[in-house]
């Protein structure tokens, strides 16, 4: 099953700039990082954007909180992250890396790869998670 993997690409009416440090920061962070059916609240979220830094997001609903933790392995301004992806639903080698494109002024492809789950079923639900991920993230920028 390791090599499963999946690809999410979307086109944001955003800047790569803006697009990138959303992935960044804490507070966006807390709005688009959550759970994507049933959370009401804004996840918890501590991170230090370095390469080698760890990051917490703790997303939460009314029934329970769910982690979920990697560290940063590149980080290429504007256009690149790539992190390890820990979470009650992925293996631990699991990893992430956003490519950011701009497709002209204003807007940004983004392209979402993620490789290592544990099942099928695994790979699926995280795909509908990245997409509503990426749902929250243009409605945040909009």
């Amino acid at each position: 099953m390791n090599e499963l993997e999946l690809m999410v690409n979307r086109k944001i009416a955003a800047s790569r700039e803006k697009v990138f440090n959303a992935w960044l920061s804490p507070e966006m962070l807390a709005k688009f990082m959550a759970v994507p059916s049933g959370g009401t609240e804004l996840s918890k979220v501590r991170n230090d954007p370095v390469k080698g830094g760890r990051f917490s997001i703790v997303m939460v609903t009314a029934e329970k909180e769910i982690p979920h933790a990697g560290t940063y392995l590149e980080i290429d301004p504007y256009s690149r992250l790539s992190f390890t992806w820990e979470s009650p639903y992925s293996l631990d080698d699991s990893v992430v890396t956003i490519d950011l494109t701009e497709v002209d002024a204003g807007t940004t492809e983004i392209t979402l790869k993620q490789v290592k789950f544990k099942s099928e079923e695994a790979r699926q639900g995280h795909t509908s998670g990245w997409n509503a991920i990426l749902d929250a993230l243009e409605e945040i920028l909009a």
